[in-house]
């Protein structure tokens, strides 16, 4: 399996013109996948170092046979730790490419997709316990509502919820193909692909903890980086794209911008650019997935 098989690196040049890579400098990828992001930064060192980070085990089968590249099979919430296990404290760069790889999406097995049939499974590691079978048939009435209508942005969220606790009553949730049948009778008409997908990611981002993870990350993120150092960050839905604009533009997830005596804003990283850089038609032509992306960069101060 290639690269290209497994997974299209998404606006490769924006991102590695981002990190403004330093030939000598340490950089880190927390969302390795299919190593496309990783194999360009390695063409920009020359005695410097990658740490390339992914919790799912099939990762493992793209690392470069490379002396200047470490691979690390973790969650990017944990990178930090990791880091200081091999006596990194701060590093020059770091990108992360969020959401899921092309390679997950077209693995039937792994329950992700709307396209095939497979098990209600959903998970990013296989050392995870929850899978979105257990969410959809354990979960209450009220935590279903809140993910669908809060991770999936779904309009009908709560007669949703009803109905999967009135259903599983009857017969336990046991397939994707079962699961989208079921959905069908609340989809709206001629956006049936669109609902799908919006409750799937629902049900994916619950599993895998992603709003919390990606939280973790980006506070760490301020720690490791040095002086000057570079943020690199893509994201493909809403939710996780303005937790990474407020992190950015205010220190923090929520709230107003914090300023000291003198009225000078109070934030540990400056925005590189002016707003989040999209995919130009070309590469979305090319690309399908590029179609969501939003890259935004920011330095350190």
């Amino acid at each position: 399996m290639t690269i290209r098989d497994y997974h299209i690196p998404v606006m490769l040049t924006p991102c590695i013109e981002g990190l403004a890579i330093d030939p000598n400098g340490i950089y880190v990828d927390l969302t390795f996948g299919g190593g496309g992001h990783s194999k360009e930064i390695l063409k920009n060192l020359d005695r410097g170092h990658l740490y390339g980070f992914d919790q799912d085990t099939d990762a493992e089968k793209n690392v470069p046979n490379d002396s200047r590249f470490t691979f690390v099979q973790a969650n990017f919430r944990d990178f930090k730790k990791y880091l200081k296990l091999y006596g990194v404290k701060q590093v020059d760069g770091i990108l992360a490419d969020l959401g899921i790889s092309s390679h997950q999406i077209d693995e039937p097995s792994r329950g992700f997709s709307t396209r095939f049939d497979g098990a209600l499974d959903m998970r990013m590691s296989s050392n995870l316990e929850l899978t979105a079978g257990k969410v959809l048939n354990t979960y209450e009435e009220g935590q279903l509502h809140k993910i669908f209508g809060i991770y999936g942005e779904v309009k009908n969220a709560k007669t949703l919820a009803q109905a999967v606790v009135s259903r599983r009553a009857m017969k336990a949730f046991d397939t994707t193909a079962d699961f989208k049948e079921f959905l069908q009778k609340f989809a709206p008409r001629g956006k049936e692909f669109k609902y799908f997908a919006q409750v799937f990611q629902a049900l994916r981002i619950e599993v895998n903890d992603e709003m919390g993870a990606l939280e973790e990350m980006l506070l760490q993120t301020v720690e490791v980086l040095k002086p000057e150092g570079r943020l690199v960050i893509m994201s493909y839905h809403s939710l996780e794209d303005r937790l990474v604009k407020n992190f950015i533009n205010k220190g923090k997830f929520q709230g107003e911008l914090e300023k000291d005596f003198y009225g000078n804003p109070i934030k540990p990283l400056d925005s590189v650019v002016r707003k989040a850089i999209v995919a130009d038609a070309e590469e979305i032509a090319r690309n399908n997935r590029a179609r969501s992306a939003k890259l935004r960069i920011a330095k350190k101060n």
